[in-house]
């Protein structure tokens, strides 16, 4: 099922149950029933706890945005980190020169086929990535300068591994949701609460505020779907993509 259609009938739910609850209690209202007579202690309790609820969802979204930066982050220092080495290879001999770059392509080529495929669906990095990436450091630190010139160049090659591991590292720890479950928990029974203090109200009567009742619902829905989307950096929605490693692999993946 599309992302766009689950959201279309989440917010058109939530609408949906404001409608019917607002038509169940205005046909079961008292004949004396005042909907104006709305003590003021209600009517600031629900003020304060609608601009709390808002303070809440602005914060998780602007923590789940951050994280979808943050992933992007290391995609994009690691993808940095092997074109440098790549690049930075050029003075050692061709042998070790192409067995080098034919290792970091190898390598690559897995990251943007195979491991994104399994971090969207299984929300984790594979076994064979690590194994392509350490054959990449082998080849690095295995190899002994001939020259000053090399030996020059080494530790840099060295230090650029080290920041292509660490960067994977935390792309691995990024590939799962970011929201605990206790803070989904908390937005959800604080939508419905937010939602359930319009009835206190007693917004039941007019068209206008049945209207503005069901579309303040849906708005809400659609923020909770919005939080849910970005949640998954890799998996869901507008998720980190691998063109940093295309825009320096243009072959990878091919």
């Amino acid at each position: 099922m599309s992302e766009w259609l689950v959201l279309a009938l989440a917010m058109a739910a939530a609408a949906v149950v404001v409608l019917i609850v607002t038509f169940v209690r205005h046909h079961t209202a008292s004949e004396d029933d005042d909907p104006s007579d709305t003590p003021d202690v209600i009517e600031y309790m629900t003020m304060m706890i609608g601009v709390v609820y808002a303070i809440v969802l602005g914060l998780a979204i602007a923590g789940v945005w951050e994280a979808r930066g943050v992933a992007e982050d290391h995609v994009r220092t690691e993808a940095n980190a092997l074109h440098e080495i790549s690049e930075r290879v050029r003075i050692y001999p061709a042998d070790v020169r192409d067995r080098i770059r034919e290792d970091v392509d190898a390598y690559v080529d897995h990251v943007v086929t195979t491991e994104w495929k399994t971090m969207a669906e299984q929300g984790r990095v594979t076994e064979r990535g690590g194994k392509l990436l350490e054959r990449v450091r082998h080849d690095i630190t295995d190899y002994e300068p001939r020259s000053d010139f090399e030996a020059q160049a080494y530790q840099p090659l060295v230090d650029q591994v080290t920041v292509a591991d660490t960067a994977r590292t935390a792309r691995a720890e990024s590939t799962g949701p970011t929201m605990p479950g206790v803070v989904w928990f908390g937005l959800i029974t604080g939508a419905v609460v937010t939602v359930g203090l319009i009835f206190a109200l007693q917004i039941r009567r007019t068209l206008r505020e049945v209207v503005l009742a069901g579309l303040f619902a849906a708005l809400i829905a659609f923020l909770l779907f919005l939080i849910w989307d970005f949640d998954a950096p890799y998996s869901r929605g507008i998720t980190a993509t691998a063109d940093p490693f295309l825009s320096h692999f243009p072959r990878a993946g091919g």
